[in-house]
């Protein structure tokens, strides 16, 4: 394991920086059409209460990451089998926001460049914050985080003022009742972005003082939770829920929009900055929590020697994995959630929990 320790406010900007992410980008839970914040807003409630699973998971090994740990719950056969399942399945869910990253880009200003070229970019940026270590990451995320506020807030006031705002396209509230709703959280708002803090299980150990840990990462999910939900209705709001259900970046489609005087438009490049910042952000913690993983399962003392061809082995991926954005959608949201999501954020991690405590309680483990 990396020798390096970051502090609680460090760890707090990674988790709001990832959970960001890329789900400011696709159309989060826009199957709720104009109910969409409430959709994200039970997505955080239900996301904390898995999150108590991982931090009880954490409590019982506050030395260890998920990969290692499993093996002490499972015994080492087993336990490396799902680690590899783990490891592989970070480095997926990075190739797969990478792809959401090229695609967008292609969308907003490239069209006329290849996938790959615009994938590597970000992959080799990526690649490079990977090996210099988990501390470089968290320094370079305070650094942009307030950036990104900046831009928010610049965002959210233009957006004000051009006057584009119509509050009545949020209603009529739950105007088919619940049903639309929780048929979105369990689809798709618990997983992207509450589900995916499963990452961070490898990421815990090197934090300098665990007491902190359940604290820190609950008020960057609230935090990134509530920020969502404002997004999701302000596009509701100046779309219709119509057009921000069919829309593939509703958040560009809405920046778009703001004309203030003849002089404030065109403002696509604030969404373009925080596309980049989330997005590096979450590859980046991704493809890290893989490397580290595929370190330990292998016994490779320096991860850093698998970088770049586990990097390389990502960027692939992302331009292998579907044909076109609306292919790479649709298995996003279908195959991912349930043949994924389902069982590696909240299925094994509640049995691995109900077996630590068991071992807990009549004091057996496995070796």
């Amino acid at each position: 394991m990396e020798r390096t320790k970051i502090n609680a406010r460090q760890m707090f900007v990674l988790i709001v920086l990832f959970e960001h992410g890329s789900a400011i980008v696709i159309p989060l839970g826009v199957s709720a059409r104009q109910d969409v914040w409430i959709a994200i807003l039970l997505g955080l409630v239900f996301g904390v209460l898995l999150f108590s699973v991982y931090s009880c998971l954490f409590r019982f090994y506050p030395d260890k990451p998920l990969i290692v740990y499993m093996q002490d719950i499972l015994g080492a056969p087993l336990g490396k089998f799902l680690g590899t399942i783990y490891a592989t399945y970070f480095l997926y869910i990075a190739a797969r926001v990478l792809r959401d990253f090229g695609e967008l880009l292609l969308t907003f200003a490239y069209p006329e460049t290849p996938l790959f070229v615009l994938n590597a970019i970000m992959a080799l940026v990526v690649m490079y914050g990977a090996y210099k270590g988990l501390e470089v990451l968290a320094r370079t995320g305070e650094l942009f985080l307030t950036l990104l506020y900046v831009l928010a807030l610049s965002g959210f006031v233009l957006v004000l003022v051009s006057g584009i705002v119509d509050m009545s396209q949020l209603q009529p509230v739950l105007e088919e009742g619940w049903n639309r709703v929780w048929k979105t959280v369990s689809t798709e708002t618990l997983y992207v972005p509450f589900g995916e803090m499963i990452v961070f299980t490898m990421l815990f150990p090197y934090m300098n003082n665990p007491a902190k840990v359940s604290r820190v990462a609950i008020a960057g999910m609230v935090l990134t939770g509530v920020n969502l939900a404002i997004i999701a209705a302000i596009n509701v709001a100046v779309l219709g829920p119509d057009v921000a259900s069919r829309s593939s970046f509703p958040l560009l489609d809405t920046i778009r929009r703001i004309q203030v005087a003849h002089f404030f438009e065109r403002l696509d490049v604030l969404f373009m900055i925080a596309l980049i910042i989330g997005g590096f952000f979450k590859i980046s913690i991704f493809f890290y929590a893989g490397v580290v993983g595929a370190a330990h399962l292998f016994g490779i003392s320096r991860y850093q020697r698998i970088v770049y061809p586990l990097g390389l082995l990502v960027l692939l991926l992302s331009v292998a994995i579907a044909s076109n954005y609306a292919e790479h959608i649709y298995e996003g949201l279908k195959i991912v959630t349930f043949y994924l999501h389902i069982p590696l954020q909240i299925i094994i991690p509640v049995l691995l929990l109900v077996i630590a405590a068991i071992r807990r309680r009549f004091g057996s483990s496995t070796k």
